[in-house]
């Protein structure tokens, strides 16, 4: 962009111009009357008239210059105020079922579908968007917990997200057991959050899967200590009633046995209120992916755009160039002089 810092300077060039226009044109030049000019004709050359006209120029470029222009550079800086958060997710061995979506009626069919990728287990799916969710919050810190029937740190919240999604990406069903214990993952995410000097803390709990582990304190209990530390918990419920889990017979054969076991929906349901969160349903991979876009577009991030303007001056410039029409224009009106044979 360009502009004048002074623009109302320019004004000045009215009356320059006036007071140039008066001297070319309306002021009288001393004069010598004779009867005639006729015998001097011949012998008389005119001064070269470009003495005024450097003078006239370099005046104008010097109130120009006295106008300040200057082109400028708009710049945006962006900075944001990121979110902490950690992701706790469930990594018995039932994440290892797969939530047979409508359409596929019969084991042909589900098995050229897992073949193709296309369907997929409850773990793969919630990885896949996690991974998704991770790429699309860069300027939060996000840590990783895994839990079965106790809870592991994977990684503390860190905006090395290309880091998390590695880890992310070697987890299997059933590495760390094949209970399910939810107080501790809680627990455990409370006490990486509690000090964050982050404006809002929030944990997202998946599992599928009931309490089923002892714990020095209850699920719910753990939600009451998020409440007073501040950290929100949004819990995720994973599977659908149409649910099988494929395992091999002796002669190798893949077969898909029935999963009749689900999530405590009014357990996650207490745990999400209790601690000021959202309770979400993933019925499947499809669901899943609903469930991680609501909570992407639930959790927004607070940005600042201050603008600011690099300026490059173009006035030291015009006034060398207004000093340099000036002398040329003295240099002119002193050296080139009436002259008589």
């Amino acid at each position: 962009m360009f502009e004048f810092a002074y623009p109302w300077v320019l004004a000045l060039l009215i009356p320059y111009l006036a007071a140039v226009l008066y001297d070319c044109y309306w002021k009288k030049a001393p004069t010598v009357t004779v009867a005639s000019a006729a015998p001097f004709s011949a012998a008389v050359r005119r001064r070269i008239p470009w003495a005024k006209l450097f003078l006239a120029l370099g005046g104008a470029v010097l109130i120009a210059a006295l106008a300040r222009p200057r082109f400028g550079d708009e710049r945006i800086t962006i900075r944001s105020r990121g979110i902490d958060m950690i992701l706790a997710i469930d990594l018995s061995g039932s994440m290892g079922a797969i939530d047979v979506p409508e359409g596929i009626t019969d084991v042909r069919t589900l098995e050229e579908k897992r073949k193709s990728g296309a369907v997929t287990n409850r773990l793969e799916d919630a990885k896949r968007e996690l991974t998704k969710f991770v790429a699309q919050r860069p300027n939060d810190r996000i840590g990783l917990i895994g839990f079965a029937p106790q809870s592991y740190n994977m990684v503390p919240p860190t905006l090395d997200h290309g880091w998390l999604t590695a880890r992310l990406k070697g987890l299997e069903p059933g590495i760390i057991g094949d209970m399910t214990g939810i107080a501790s993952p809680l627990a455990s995410g409370i006490h990486r959050l509690q000090d964050s000097p982050a404006p809002r803390r929030v944990m997202v709990l998946f599992t599928d899967g009931k309490n089923n582990v002892e714990d020095r304190i209850t699920p719910l209990q753990a939600a009451e200590l998020a409440r007073d530390a501040n950290v929100i918990i949004h819990t995720v419920g994973i599977g659908s009633e149409n649910a099988v889990f494929p395992a091999r017979d002796p002669f190798g054969r893949i077969l898909y046995q029935p999963v009749s076991d689900g999530f405590d929906e009014a357990m996650l349901k207490a745990i999400a209120a209790n601690s000021g969160g959202e309770y979400f349903h993933a019925a499947d991979g499809n669901g899943m992916k609903k469930v991680m876009d609501a909570i992407n577009a639930l959790e927004t991030t607070s940005f600042e755009q201050p603008k600011y303007i690099e300026y490059r001056e173009m006035a030291p410039r015009l006034a060398l160039l207004a000093l340099l029409l000036i002398l040329i224009g003295w240099g002119i009106g002193h050296t080139v002089k009436l002259s008589i044979p």
